[in-house]
């Protein structure tokens, strides 16, 4: 079944369709559907949760579709992932946005309630990469340095 949803994948959209943990899919659902996949369970325990039926049809998917193998990265694609960013270069983000947000007025230190504690919060929880943080400061200089394509306003 999964090489078919596989050779399916290669002409177009495909969609792996499940239902709620209670009742599944209704049968007027299961009309809507090309096909339908059985998870091979233990009997003493006939059912699996949602979590566990999407992780193992994806797992399966994947495996089948790089063979085994973990896909070989393609050296002429820019990697998904770069490296986490230091503690410095975070803080150098903090410091760059804060003085950013001063000269826009968007902040005022002088009354600076929870802003800076929330940003830091919002930030800290997405674990930045050092690209990503290169992207938000460059973000940040060119609210300092307005263009109008490419050229510099003055």
């Amino acid at each position: 079944m999964i090489a078919e949803l596989l050779a399916q994948a290669e002409q177009g959209e495909v969609a792996l369709v499940f239902g709620n943990e209670t009742k599944g899919l209704s049968n007027e659902e299961v009309l809507q559907c090309q096909a339908a996949v059985t998870i091979p369970t233990n009997p003493d325990f006939s059912s699996l949760n949602l979590g566990s039926a999407v992780q193992v049809l994806c797992y399966e998917a994947r495996m089948a579709a790089f063979q085994g193998l973990p896909p070989v990265a393609d050296p002429r694609v820019t990697p998904f992932e770069s490296a986490p960013a230091t503690h410095d270069e975070v803080e150098g983000l903090y410091s760059h946005l804060e003085s950013v947000m001063t000269e826009t007025g968007f902040y005022n230190p002088g009354n600076p309630g929870r802003l800076m504690a929330k940003l830091r919060r919002l930030f800290g929880r997405s674990r930045l990469e050092k690209d990503e943080i290169n992207i938000l400061r460059g973000v940040l200089a060119s609210v300092r340095t307005p263009t109008a394509h490419g050229k510099k306003i003055s």
